[in-house]
C-alpha cells in the first residue's frame, strides 16, 4: 500500500513540528483529512482513525472553553486511537494541553499558518496524487491543445520523433518512453514522468535531448489528464482505413476507460497533422458533435428525398 510519512508531509507544507520529532516516520495511507467534531462529544461509530486529524479555529476554540478535566476526556478519547498526526491550522496558540496529550501518546503535533479551508484543499489535492494507484507503460505522453494524449506503438515505430515534431508545433512533452499513469478517480487518469526521464526526449540517431534547455519551459509539462489514446501501427496494404466508426473504440488503464484510435504510419503521411485533428475532433465530440453522425443523417435525408420524388 502506498503511503506518505509525516515527515514528508511536514516538508511539503512547511509545517512546524510542536511535538513528536522522533515520530515523524509514521505513515499516512488515507488521502483526505478529518476534522474531529462529533468525536469530541463521544461519538466514534464512524471515526476515520487512519486519517490526519485537522484542528481548525472551530475545534481549538471549543477545546479552549472546556475545563482541564473535560479536555483530558475529550482529547483523550481521540488520541487513544493513535491517528497518524494532528495538524493545527491558522497558527493558533495556547496548545499546552494538546501538546501534553500528544506527547504522552507519541503522536506528532504539527502547525501551519494557513487557514483551515486553504490547507485542507492543498492537502487533499497533494495526497490524492501521492497515494493514487499507478502503473507505468511504454509510451510517449504529450499535451496537445491542452489535451493529454498517449502515443503507443512498438519500439522504433517513431513515437519520440512524432513527439519532437509536436513540440516544434507548440505542444508539450510530458514523458518519453516510460509514462506513469495515476488513477485519481473512476474517470480520471493522470499522465506524468518517473522523475528520471523528466524533460528528456530520446531520438534515434541524435541522442538524448533536454527539451526545456533546447526549446524553453513551454516545451514541457509536469502532468496532464489523459483523454485520448493513439496506437501507432505499421501501414497495412489494402486495409480499410476510412470506414465510418460510429462506436468509439476504447482502451482501459486500471479501470479507467479512454477513447482510443489507431493511426497507420506510411512514408509521406502527415501523422502529426492527423494527431492534431484527432485531438480537435475529441473536443467536438465532448460538445456533442459527431461528423460521422451528421454525414449519415445527410445520406438518410437524401435517400428520403429521392424516395418521395420517385414515381
Amino acid at each position: 500500500m502506498k503511503s506518505v510519512t509525516v515527515q514528508e508531509l511536514a516538508q511539503q507544507f512547511n509545517l512546524e513540528v510542536l511535538v513528536g520529532e522522533d515520530k515523524l516516520h509514521r505513515r499516512i495511507t488515507k488521502p483526505r483529512t478529518h476534522r474531529p467534531g462529533l468525536e469530541f462529544i463521544g461519538y466514534f461509530d464512524f471515526f476515520p482513525m487512519e486519517h490526519v486529524q485537522v484542528l481548525g479555529k472551530k475545534e481549538i476554540t471549543y477545546l479552549h472553553q472546556l475545563s482541564h478535566e473535560q479536555r483530558r476526556l475529550r482529547i483523550g478519547n481521540i488520541v487513544k486511537y493513535h491517528p497518524p498526526c494532528f495538524i493545527v491550522t491558522s497558527d493558533q496558540g495556547g496548545l499546552q494541553y494538546l501538546t501534553q496529550f500528544c506527547k504522552e501518546e507519541g503522536i506528532p503535533l504539527l502547525r501551519t499558518k494557513e487557514p483551515t479551508s486553504t490547507f485542507i484543499e492543498k492537502y487533499d489535492a497533494y495526497m490524492i496524487k501521492a497515494l493514487a494507484p499507478e502503473t507505468a507503460i511504454h509510451a510517449v505522453c504529450v499535451n496537445i491543445f491542452g489535451l493529454g494524449v498517449l502515443l503507443r506503438g512498438k519500439s522504433g515505430i517513431g513515437k519520440s520523433e512524432i513527439a519532437h515534431t509536436l513540440i516544434g508545433r507548440g505542444h508539450r512533452l510530458v514523458a518519453d518512453d516510460i509514462v506513469v499513469l495515476k488513477k485519481l478517480g473512476p474517470d480520471t487518469l493522470l499522465g506524468t514522468h518517473n522523475q528520471t526521464n523528466k524533460e528528456f526526449l530520446a531520438l534515434r540517431s541524435v541522442g538524448l535531448l533536454n527539451v526545456v534547455r533546447l526549446y524553453g519551459r513551454k516545451a514541457f509539462q509536469e502532468e496532464t489528464r489523459i483523454a485520448l489514446d493513439i496506437h501507432l501501427t505499421e501501414w497495412e496494404k489494402d486495409a480499410l482505413n476510412n470506414e465510418l466508426e460510429l462506436e468509439t473504440q476504447t482502451c482501459d488503464y486500471m479501470g479507467v476507460t479512454i477513447p482510443s484510435i489507431e493511426i497507420q504510419l506510411q512514408p509521406g503521411r502527415d501523422v502529426v497533422g492527423l494527431i492534431e485533428a484527432a485531438a480537435n475532433n475529441w473536443y467536438l465530440q465532448q460538445q456533442g458533435y459527431s461528423a460521422a453522425e451528421e454525414f449519415i443523417q445527410r445520406l438518410e435525408s437524401d435517400m428520403e428525398k429521392k424516395e418521395k420524388g420517385a414515381p
